[in-house]
């Protein structure tokens, strides 16, 4: 007679604590937007100069200290005038045009930093968005803005000035652990926009990868072959994306052969 397995009480409460602040920050994510209004927008339009700032003991020059502006502000193949990145070995370019993060990430934030002030830009974007999540952007998805348009290119790898910007060592973990990535766009058109413009899809590469599978990629899984060919097969990825997930495809396909 086999004998039945004992549910583990302490995996259930712990997966029921878990479940209760997912479902709690949901909510909160919920009632920010409904208190902003409307869809597919950019809620908050942010740019700067680069400026010096101190990190542990160390100046370093760096353009993540956004501010918003009204506009309309012209959106330039490279970035927005008025903006402008400190270190372009790593930030900028045309596949780095013009960052945008979601506003529905912010009430995550405040409950993950309690206390820490957070106005729109402060993770760095040009665009506070509404409504253009990780999950529902493919890479290659062409969306108009204002008199612009853009295309959705890949997400975005932090780099050590996101944690000097809220002064905080472990500020990289969490940014990469929360899968809260934002997205980068490239500039299809140029044209000016504003705070308030809505966002239009104006055509669509449900093939492509999304935002949030590529952060999964990059976190979490790593060797998902799935995700892996589906990534390589993805017409609008930047080519040194593209190369580096041929790289890891490669030594993952000589590690199940030997």
């Amino acid at each position: 007679m086999s004998s039945k397995k004992e549910p583990n009480l302490h995996l259930s409460r712990n997966s029921d604590i878990e479940n209760c602040i997912q479902l709690r920050q949901h909510l909160n994510e919920r009632r920010e937007r409904d208190e902003i209004g409307g869809t597919l927008k950019l809620i908050s339009l942010n740019i700067a100069r680069p400026r010096l700032t101190v990190y542990k003991g160390q100046t370093i020059n760096t353009g993540i200290f956004k501010h918003p502006v009204s506009g309309p502000v012209p959106l330039r193949t490279l970035n927005l005038d008025g903006d402008r990145q400190a270190d372009l070995s790593v930030h900028g370019g045309p596949y780095k045009a013009v960052y945008g993060y979601p506003s529905e990430h912010y009430p995550f934030w405040r409950n993950e930093l309690p206390g820490t002030d957070l106005p729109w830009g402060m993770f760095g974007e040009n665009f506070t968005t509404q409504d253009l999540c990780e999950r529902d952007l493919h890479i290659g998805d062409r969306l108009q803005i204002g008199a612009a348009v853009v295309m959705v290119r890949q997400t975005r790898t932090p780099c050590y000035k996101l944690a000097a910007k809220f002064q905080r060592d472990d500020m990289l973990e969490r940014f990469l652990i929360s899968g809260r990535s934002g997205v980068y766009f490239s500039v299809e058109e140029e044209g000016t926009v504003a705070s308030g413009d809505s966002f239009q899809f104006l055509s669509r590469a449900p093939k492509g990868l999304t935002i949030e599978e590529m952060n999964r990629l990059i976190a979490s899984d790593r060797y998902n072959r799935t995700l892996l060919d589906k990534a390589i097969a993805t017409p609008a990825l930047p080519e040194d994306w593209r190369e580096h997930f041929l790289e890891r495809l490669a030594r993952m396909t000589s590690m199940h052969s030997t």
